[in-house]
């Protein structure tokens, strides 16, 4: 697939001056359900907003992966999506749940056991959610419609039930930055 993104942070010396604290891999890069499988690297999570600005705390910890931002905070991850092969016609609702209860998140999965789903990874979360397509091509699918997003488009997802399909046939990178919400107007 792809080389791990560079994360670079900064902080703050003893004098408040400007400093590079890390420069690096991210800490957390996990492939999700198989090598084969999409790679989430974990670049940064908030736990409140305003977020605190400090000298050095560094990155909340966090085991593994969770997929939603932390409850008032944000989070910002890199995926790496391979093309999809065949055999994603055949993930059953169990399993498409099984792979969001690797990111914590098995309740996201909207698969609903229909032999035809829109995208067995169908999911939503109660956040808003910007999607920067870095390079590479990839399919938004929405409850109705779809639409192709290529490298500088941006997508808002907004709490909307959706899946993301690689027809490319060559690797897809995607910068997520994620806020915690709320839904409202009986979205629930």
């Amino acid at each position: 697939m792809l080389d791990p993104p560079r994360r670079i942070v900064t902080g703050h010396d003893e004098q408040g001056r400007a400093v590079l604290r890390e420069d690096g891999p991210p800490a957390r890069s996990v492939a999700i359900g198989s090598d084969a499988g999409a790679v989430f690297h974990e670049i940064w999570n908030t736990r409140e907003m305003p977020a605190p600005i400090d000298r050095a705390s560094g990155e909340p910890p966090e085991p593994g992966i969770v997929l939603a931002p932390p409850a008032g905070g944000t989070r910002i991850r890199i995926v790496d999506f391979p093309p999809e092969d065949a055999s994603v016609a055949g993930v059953d609702a169990a399993e498409a749940r099984a792979r969001f209860a690797e990111m914590g998140a098995a309740d996201a999965s909207t698969h609903d056991g229909s032999a035809d789903p829109r995208h067995p990874y169908m999911h939503r979360t109660e956040s808003i959610d910007y999607g920067i397509v870095l390079s590479g091509e990839i399919t938004l699918i929405l409850d109705v419609g779809e639409t192709s997003v290529r490298a500088g488009d941006v997508v808002i997802q907004r709490g909307t039930n959706h899946g993301w399909a690689n027809r490319s046939g060559a690797p897809c990178r995607v910068a997520f930055v994620l806020i915690d919400g709320r839904f409202v107007d009986g979205l629930r």
